[in-house]
């Protein structure tokens, strides 16, 4: 469960070693910081597992890692040439953008 504000969303983890050494860190609260009106990110406690790849698309949910470390919540779908850890993604994203505003936010994340 991913709480924004009052609002919640469901995601759904995949099955990798990635998000399940995220898992274990839950539950949560990240103050993220806004990055090019399209993303969140934050610092995680610790390093996690990753296997970058350089995604063909980034979509509307999809929840990354940048590196071992930075974890990142995107609200807008975009192109990149950047090289991310997919964890997983919100299911569904009506209302994420307006949500999340174009300023830093407090996110909390749990198991449902």
């Amino acid at each position: 469960v991913v709480k924004i504000g009052n609002q919640l969303f469901t995601a759904v983890l995949l099955n990798n070693e990635t998000a399940k050494s995220f898992k274990a860190l839950l539950p949560l609260t990240l103050k993220m910081t806004e990055l090019n009106a399209n993303k969140k990110y934050a610092s995680l406690p610790k390093n996690l597992p990753i296997n970058p790849t350089v995604p063909s698309r980034i979509h509307t949910g999809d929840l990354m890692m940048y590196g071992a470390n930075t974890f990142v919540l995107f609200y807008q779908p975009l192109s990149t040439t950047y090289s991310y850890t997919k964890l997983g993604s919100i299911i569904d994203t009506s209302g994420l953008a307006s949500v999340l505003g174009n300023s830093d936010v407090t996110i909390h994340f749990d198991i449902k």
